[in-house]
C-alpha cells in the first residue's frame, strides 16, 4: 500500500471507488425508542459517508424484500449530483418463480431493482446463491442472463459470492465450499467476488492460494463485507460492553460462548495500538483493505456516527510489523473458535 492508497481503485473494468463503501441492509423496524425513524438515521449515515468521498452502495433484494433498495433510492432521488456505484444481489428471492434464477426471473429483479434504487443500470449485479437447482439446472441460463445484461449495459460487472460458510464449520465444510466456489467460478467467469470477511474468517486454498491472491491472479475484484463482525471487533456485544445483555440472535452462536475470549484479545490490541476512539476499528478495516489494490470494503452502519468514525479512523495505512501484530490476534480468535467447537485449527483447506 502507499501513502495514497485510499484513493480510487479499480475493482473490475468499469468501476473505478473509493475503497471504503457502505454496506447498505436496512431494518425495517422503522421506530427507535428514541422515537427517531430508523430510515431517517440510515439516510443521514449515507450523506455523511458521501461527504467523505464514498461512492460504492451496496445492497441486495432479499434485505428486507426490497426495503434496503427503496432506501437507497430515495437518498439517490434526493442526490441526483452524487456519484453513487450502485451493487445489489440476486438469488434469494423466488416470488411467483419455480426458482430465484428460472427463466426470465433475474431479468424481472433486476427490473425492480432499478426501480427501487432510482437507477438505470447497475454497476454490479451478484450472483448470491450457490443453489442453481437440482443438478444445476439453472445455472446455464443464469449465466446467459447475467452475461445478456452486462452486454446491453444494464449492469457494468457480473458478481458472484465467494467461499464461505459459518466460523464454526469444519475443515470438510470449508473444503467443500472452496471446491464448490472453484465449480462455479470456472463457469461464470465472474468481474467480481463478494464474500463476507473479517478476523473470523477462515484461510481457504483456491488452486493452492489464498483468495486474495486467487482473485488478483484471475484479474478479479473483490468486494470484501462485514469487515467489523458486525461490531464485535470493536466491542460491541462484548462481555465487557454489555454484562447483562446476550447477543443479537443473529450473533449468537458465534459469540455466547466466545465473549471472554474476544474482550481479553481486543484488550491486547488497545494495550498495544492504544484506546483512542475508533482505533478498533482502524484495525479491522485497515487489515481488509490492505490486502489487495484489487478489494473493496463495505462497512455496514445504522447511525451517521458510525459512519463519521469509520471513514475518519483510517489515518495512515498499518505496516507490516502492525500487521503482523493484528493478523496474530485475529488468528487466536479463529483458533479459539475451532477448539471450542471441537475442530482443528482451520489453516488451508484443499479444495
Amino acid at each position: 500500500m502507499t501513502a495514497h492508497d485510499l484513493g480510487p481503485r479499480h475493482l473490475c473494468r468499469g468501476i473505478l471507488t473509493h475503497p471504503l463503501g457502505l454496506h447498505c441492509d436496512v431494518p425495517t423496524d422503522q421506530l427507535l425508542p428514541d422515537g427517531s425513524v430508523r430510515a431517517t438515521r440510515f439516510l443521514d449515515g449515507l450523506a455523511r459517508a458521501v461527504g467523505h468521498g464514498a461512492t460504492f452502495f451496496d445492497t441486495a433484494d432479499s434485505y428486507g424484500d426490497g426495503h434496503s433498495e427503496r432506501v437507497l433510492g430515495h437518498f439517490a432521488r434526493q442526490s441526483p449530483d452524487f456519484t453513487l456505484q450502485l451493487s445489489s444481489k440476486v438469488g434469494q428471492i423466488r416470488g411467483s418463480a419455480e426458482h430465484p434464477y428460472a427463466g426470465r426471473h433475474i431479468h424481472h429483479q433486476l427490473d425492480q431493482t432499478l426501480e427501487n434504487l432510482y437507477a438505470e443500470e447497475l454497476h454490479l449485479y451478484t450472483l448470491d446463491s450457490f443453489d442453481f437447482g437440482p443438478g444445476d439446472c439453472y445455472l446455464g441460463n443464469a449465466i446467459d442472463a447475467m452475461r445478456t445484461l452486462r452486454d446491453v449495459k444494464a449492469i457494468r460487472a457480473i458478481g458472484m459470492r465467494g467461499p464461505f460458510t459459518h466460523y464454526a464449520a469444519s475443515r470438510e465444510e470449508w473444503a467443500a465450499e472452496a471446491e464448490r466456489f472453484l465449480y462455479l467460478f470456472r463457469l461464470i467467469k465472474p468481474d467480481v467476488v463478494w464474500t463476507r470477511f473479517n478476523a473470523f474468517t477462515p484461510a481457504v486454498s483456491l488452486e493452492g492460494q489464498d483468495l486474495f491472491t486467487f482473485t488478483a491472479r484471475h484479474g478479479v475484484g473483490l468486494v470484501l463485507a462485514a469487515p467489523l463482525a458486525h461490531g464485535v471487533l470493536v466491542g460491541k456485544g462484548t462481555a465487557s460492553s454489555v454484562p447483562h445483555e446476550p447477543p443479537p440472535p443473529r450473533h449468537a452462536g458465534l459469540m455466547f460462548s466466545l465473549r471472554d475470549r474476544v474482550d481479553e484479545q481486543l484488550r491486547s490490541l488497545r494495550s498495544h495500538f492504544g484506546d483512542t476512539p475508533g482505533t478498533l476499528a482502524r484495525l479491522a478495516l485497515r487489515s481488509s483493505l490492505q490486502r489487495g489494490d484489487h478489494c473493496v470494503v463495505v462497512a455496514g452502519f445504522s447511525t451517521a456516527g458510525q459512519v463519521e468514525e469509520n471513514f475518519s479512523c483510517l489515518g495512515d495505512p498499518l505496516t507490516e510489523l502492525e500487521l503482523s501484530v493484528v493478523d496474530d490476534v485475529y488468528a487466536g480468535l479463529r483458533a479459539h473458535i475451532q477448539a471450542a467447537t471441537g475442530h482443528s485449527p482451520v489453516r488451508e483447506l484443499q479444495p
